[in-house]
């Protein structure tokens, strides 16, 4: 099925009701962008309570990567869920833990051995990877990005610097983190070009933070995502995180590279940091390792990793059932669904480059594989921000059954399912376009 049937008007009545027993009862800080409410999938469709039957280019936030309710998956689940659900990784063994971390170990870039710590979501991966580069460096102090997205728990927040309301409130945060400059080749910052912006940022780095606020004797970790993904969908150029790499080597700091939403094939490869030939110390992977399924690890260099017994834990990470859920998902991803969303998001890509032909309201298409990011703006000379356009625009297509999310401050992005098919990108392409005009047409 490749195109979306909607029944009724949305939200629909049974939608409605649940939409407001949710209002009563849920935390009011939940960023519900319009009232979809699931009742199953299959692939990149989904059906929401009252049978209207949507394309999704959202997958749960760039964590569905195998399709909803894949069989393979699902039988796994099964099979593991039948003989147990739980037997805290923490305390005792089971073979599809170690199982996977021999998987993760054959498939991360990141060659001499590797060990895997297991928790439950990517903030906690994060976390793992904060403590990780403190203990084995006996520094405290940490770097990350303005743009760059690490999860809500403390430490992770700490490091996120995407949107104020995300660590508005709840101060003071962990200290010692410093935030550098992230190379947006679209907006290059400090008055660099696109050419520039990777060697502008490294030498913010060297220039700026190590000389008037923090030696680099005293940073443990620099934390960076390849592509950014709540910050809007910004690819790092090849040069910076080469750039980058060099200097954390020259300095010791451990170079933990963040791939929760980009990693597990979502790139066209395995991970984005690929595409560099950078080589990370650690790295915090979570979203679509488990094709739905709460988990996350940190990976990390087997010479690094080397905190004895009690140092960090988790009572469910590592879940057995998450395990064999990731098990299956790695091996999917390996026999044809990375080179799939290589194939279908160039597909998909040139579509949505094709459109920016025909809407001015398109700055910039940008994004590896399945990770399309498409910036909206007022005035593409002043590069004017087109916030409200782009909720428009999420809400419009939503209207015409496709799924979609925003990203930064006013881009939109495509994450669907790496089981997306060509005719279901055309489809993509075909609704966002009609959103587009839609907006267009409509004054603010």
């Amino acid at each position: 099925m490749d195109s979306p049937l909607l029944k009724t008007s949305l939200p629909g009545p049974r939608a409605r009701a649940i939409i407001g027993r949710d209002k009563n009862v849920v935390s009011p800080s939940y960023t519900r962008s319009y009232p979809f409410v699931m009742e199953r999938g299959w692939g990149a469709m989904v059906e929401d309570v009252d049978g209207n039957v949507f394309l999704d280019c959202a997958a749960g936030i760039a964590v569905n990567s195998t399709g909803h309710s894949h069989p393979s998956v699902v039988k796994a689940i099964t099979d593991q869920a039948q003989k147990f659900l739980h037997m805290s990784g923490t305390d005792f063994y089971y073979e599809p833990q170690v199982r996977l971390a021999e998987d993760l170990a054959s498939i991360v870039p990141i060659v001499g051995g590797v060990r895997t710590f297991f928790g439950n979501s990517g903030t906690e991966a994060v976390e793992a990877c904060i403590k990780l580069a403190r203990y084995v460096t006996g520094r405290q102090n940490l770097i990350a990005f303005h743009g760059g997205f690490h999860g809500r728990t403390m430490g992770s927040v700490s490091l996120t610097a995407s949107k104020a309301i995300q660590r508005r409130g709840f101060g003071p945060l962990m200290p010692g983190v410093y935030h550098a400059l992230y190379p947006d080749r679209y907006r290059p910052p400090m008055g660099s070009s696109e050419a520039s912006c990777g060697d502008v940022c490294i030498d913010y780095i060297e220039q700026e933070l190590f000389t008037h606020l923090v030696s680099p004797d005293e940073v443990a970790a620099i934390v960076v995502e390849p592509i950014q993904g709540e910050g809007g969908y910004v690819v790092a150029p090849t040069g910076f995180l080469q750039r980058l790499r060099e200097l954390t080597t020259k300095h010791g700091i451990v170079l933990v590279v963040d791939e929760v939403q980009s990693g597990m094939g979502r790139s066209g490869k395995m991970f984005a940091i690929e595409y560099s030939g950078v080589e990370p110390d650690v790295m915090a992977i979570a979203k679509g390792i488990a094709s739905g399924l709460p988990l996350g690890v940190a990976v990390a260099r087997g010479a690094l990793m080397t905190w004895p017994p009690g140092a960090h834990a988790s009572t469910f990470g590592g879940n057995p059932v998450s395990c064999a859920a990731a098990i299956a998902t790695i091996d999917l991803l390996k026999k044809g669904l990375v080179a799939n969303a290589a194939a279908v998001g160039e597909h998909l890509s040139n579509a949505l480059r094709a459109l920016a032909e025909k809407h001015p309201l398109i700055g910039d298409v940008r994004g590896r594989g399945l990770m399309i990011g498409v910036e909206l703006v007022r005035d593409r000379r002043t590069k004017e921000r087109a916030t409200d356009e782009r909720d428009r625009v999420v809400d419009a297509a939503f209207r015409r059954g496709l799924l979609l999310l925003g990203a930064g401050k006013n881009a939109i992005r495509f994450s669907p399912p790496l089981v997306l098919t060509r005719g279901q990108a055309e489809t993509a392409a075909r609704i966002f376009d009609e959103a587009l005009t839609e907006v267009s047409d409509t004054p603010r």
